[in-house]
């Protein structure tokens, strides 16, 4: 028994160097997550870009950065990588299926902020709901109607009608086509 306690300790001792270099990279990494982020916002700030696809730019690259380090630092550790990211392929597949609505909505919110079909600050209308554009998410557009925040999901803007509403204006005579005219006069 004292035998197998003294290589216990002796495995543990050699393994500390290995998780606390981990515990570095992945700390440094973190570090540096943080710091990209502030400075894509700041650059988007100070660029006049759409805050809402910087604000992404931002999320993107902090979390491609945090799984960057998660393998970089399960690799130091000793972790077999290669078969790690083979059982990722296949949870991934899995876990796409389950989480379709919200995977819906992620592309989504990354095409309504490509194309801009409305813009921040915006009043529009979408399935009963009417209020200005307050934020544009990834997973939400959040507009305010009335004494009240409404939550939409990006796919529900995506695949249905979306009425942009001005404000009231002078009401504006389009002249009317010739041939309107002629079928109004018969």
């Amino acid at each position: 028994m004292n035998d197998a306690f003294e290589k216990l300790i002796a495995q543990a001792l050699l393994f500390l160097p290995k998780l606390g270099a981990s515990l570095l990279i992945f700390v440094g990494f973190w570090f540096s997550a943080e710091i990209f982020y502030k400075v894509i916002l700041r650059l988007g700030m100070k660029s006049n870009l759409n805050p809402d696809l910087t604000k992404l730019s931002a999320r993107v690259s902090k979390l491609t950065l945090l799984v960057l380090g998660i393998v970089t630092a399960l690799g130091t550790v000793g972790i077999d990588i290669s078969a790690l990211v083979a059982g990722l392929g296949l949870t991934g597949f899995a876990v796409g299926l389950a989480l379709k609505d919200i995977l819906s909505n992620l592309v989504a919110g990354i095409l309504i902020l490509l194309y801009k079909p409305f813009r921040r600050h915006e009043i529009i209308s979408v399935e009963g709901f009417e209020g200005q554009v307050i934020d544009i998410d990834l997973r939400y557009t959040t507009i305010q109607a009335k004494g009240k925040k409404v939550l939409i999901p990006n796919s529900a803007l995506f695949t249905n009608t979306i009425c942009i509403l001005e404000p009231e204006k002078e009401q504006i005579d389009f002249p009317e086509d010739e041939t309107i005219s002629k079928m109004k006069q018969e």
